[in-house]
């Protein structure tokens, strides 16, 4: 058996340049996190997937994941694959995506298919625009429709909390979301240049420095949303961004035990709330 683990990621800068035909253009500074799903795989005559969460075993991403490989390399083996979530879906923090990164990966070792990393991320750009990302991990640069990943150097030492707000799960949020976003909430790259340079420098990213398009519309879309901010920020957040599309929102510390106790008080009022560190490359 083959067990690979699949991480969370937060967006620490999230830019929305343009939008060409039916995409949108994004840059953004994304960091995975040691959050994560675990899939262990094994070798099999077809394609079996199973997952510990009912909900989420139709048209899973991992199942198209294997699929799309199994065509592409004209592979004749299959796998038994099963998917323990630990990361809440729907929430922004790309559990799917890289779940589906981590099947790409594992069944080209599991196969012995040999196929390099730059095939593994063309076949991810098919399956989503956080795929290709999850091929590399780490703290890295997403350009384009999110196929173009530059590696970047690692986060100095950096500890987030996560708090899951208990809203309704929304059907096609990402694609609302995006669809909400108006020519007014555009931006030229400048928020990802300056966080960009202090990375190269070994810097930590200043609080001023983050950035994300959805916050100018997420507080309106997540009804309720604003209720959990507030107490982040009352438990001892110096600042509350929002996870990608959200609605996860999450704080991030430079010291560890702060982190832990913004965490532990959380935890005291019964929220969804997790404590995570960067995933290293």
């Amino acid at each position: 058996m083959l067990t690979v683990y699949a991480p969370a990621k937060v967006n620490l800068v999230l830019e929305v340049l343009g939008k060409d035909n039916d995409y949108h253009r994004i840059s953004s500074i994304v960091q995975s996190i040691d959050l994560c799903d675990v899939l262990n795989f094994e070798l099999d005559k077809e394609i079996y997937f199973d997952c510990d969460e009912p909900s989420l075993k139709r048209d899973n991403l991992v199942k198209r994941a294997a699929g799309l490989l199994k065509e592409s390399a004209k592979c004749n083996l299959g796998a038994r694959i099963e998917l323990r979530k630990s990361i809440p879906w729907g929430v922004g923090l790309g559990g799917g995506s890289s779940d589906a990164a981590a099947t790409l990966l594992a069944l080209n070792e599991l196969w012995r298919l040999g196929l390099p990393l730059s095939k593994l991320v063309r076949l991810a750009s098919k399956l989503g625009s956080d795929v290709p990302f999850f091929i590399h991990k780490g703290t890295a640069l997403i350009e384009g429709k999110g196929e173009k990943v530059t590696p970047l150097p690692s986060l100095p030492s950096t500890s987030f909390v996560l708090l899951v707000p208990p809203l309704p799960k929304i059907p096609g949020k990402t694609k609302q979301m995006y669809s909400n976003l108006r020519v007014a909430d555009f931006t030229g790259g400048e928020s990802v240049q300056r966080a960009l340079a202090s990375l190269r420098q070994g810097k930590e990213i200043e609080h001023r420095l983050m950035f994300n398009v959805f916050e100018s519309i997420a507080f309106d879309f997540f009804a309720g949303l604003d209720k959990y901010r507030k107490i982040l920020k009352e438990a001892g957040a110096p600042r509350v961004y929002l996870a990608g599309s959200g609605p996860c929102l999450f704080a991030l510390f430079a010291d560890a035990k702060e982190a832990g106790e913004l965490f532990s008080r959380l935890k005291k009022q019964g929220l969804e709330c997790y404590l995570a560190f960067p995933f290293a490359r």
